[in-house]
């Protein structure tokens, strides 16, 4: 049976194309000679010149934008997140930087129904470009929940923009000391210590992984926005809260906080200072928060082009890579290929987390 999920409400406020001989006398021969070197010579100056125009040509075709479309409106980008977030303000950067190379986005913000909210107002929108969903696997772990009928494949994948460590694991300061004394209590005490997370969110099945490899049993409860998630663990209504640097950040340094651990395989630099769980001799490894662009079906492969062009530069741009990094995110480019290819990979690890509480 598939673990019940407690519905509680706390208060609280996304990459061209490219001699002659003759006789005479010695002198005449040696002058001949000396022509023919001459020629040579500059045969090859300028064969060697021509390599050098066709490199130079090859070279600028890989760097030309993959397509000229351009979007003929401002363009919408829908993250299935509250204002605040590292969803939402990672979005933020992408339109900010993207303006200066003709892309007019704005981020609207579509939060609830495990970002189906979001995913629904993309399907039903035009394919041309200008409606485009943001974000991190939230299309899957929706379908594996049952929440939707329909997972990444009802999209139209484009790049990959950013990535963010997968969601590390806080506690209050006041109750836990680190992950060995939590996971004490919660032996102690199975089914009584909460954890926040979302109903058929990317949260609910980081914990319920984190149960199977943690031997502990939690009561999984369901609070809502990020922003609510810390309203619920400052105010200690709940024990565990999974989250992202870049929103606990403050708490951890104002000491309210503590990180008992990152499920990632090694340490990312921007969150250098955090134990991981396998450091702690917990093997648990989740997915990463990779955040993608996804379409309407339809939408042209010219569109795609232009997006991947546009999100390439942005991640070797160092103002872009800084924001991110401010964020505690870095820049991942994946090209659509890839960036489907990464959502099948990371659907099929959901489902086998799934399948471990049914």
């Amino acid at each position: 049976m598939r673990k019940r999920i407690l519905a509680t409400v706390l208060a609280a406020g996304m990459v061209a194309s490219l001699a002659a001989c003759g006789g005479g006398s010695k002198t005449t021969e040696a002058t001949q000679a000396a022509k023919t070197e001459a020629a040579k010579t500059e045969a090859a100056a300028e064969t060697k010149a021509e390599e050098t125009k066709a490199e130079g040509e090859t070279k600028a075709e890989a760097e030309a934008p993959a397509s000229d479309w351009k979007p003929g409106t401002t363009i919408s980008i829908v993250v299935p997140a509250s204002a605040g977030g590292t969803t939402d303000l990672s979005a933020r950067v992408w339109a900010q930087y993207a303006k200066d190379l003709g892309f007019d986005a704005v981020v609207v913000n579509a939060g609830g129904a495990s970002g189906s909210v979001a995913a629904n107002q993309v399907l039903d929108a035009a394919a041309d470009g200008c409606t485009v969903l943001y974000g991190h696997n939230l299309v899957n772990v929706a379908n594996i929940a049952g929440v939707t009928d329909y997972n990444y494949t009802a999209f139209k994948l484009g790049p990959t923009f950013c990535l963010e460590p997968a969601q590390q694991l806080y506690v209050s300061a006041d109750k836990y000391k680190d992950w060995n004394d939590f996971v004490e209590q919660a032996k102690a005490n199975p089914g009584k210590l909460m954890a926040c997370t979302e109903v058929g969110a990317y949260t609910y099945y980081e914990l319920l992984g984190l149960e199977v490899a943690a031997g502990i049993d939690l009561d999984l409860v369901d609070v809502g926005s990020n922003s609510e998630k810390i309203a619920a663990l400052l105010g200690g209504q709940v024990d565990l809260m999974p989250g992202a640097y870049g929103n606990a950040k403050d708490y951890v340094e104002s000491g309210d906080f503590i990180c008992l651990g990152v499920p990632t395989a090694e340490r990312y630099e921007t969150v250098k200072d955090l134990p991981t769980l396998k450091e702690q001799g917990v093997d648990y490894v989740y997915p990463d928060c990779e955040f993608s662009f996804y379409f309407p079906k339809d939408t042209p492969d010219e569109v795609i082009a232009a997006y991947e062009a546009v999100t390439k530069q942005l991640t070797e741009n160092t103002d872009v890579v800084e924001a991110l990094n401010n964020l505690a995110m870095v820049p991942k480019y994946l090209n659509a290929a890839d960036s489907e290819a990464n959502d099948a990979k990371i659907f099929s690890q959901l489902e086998e987390i799934a399948a471990t509480v049914e």
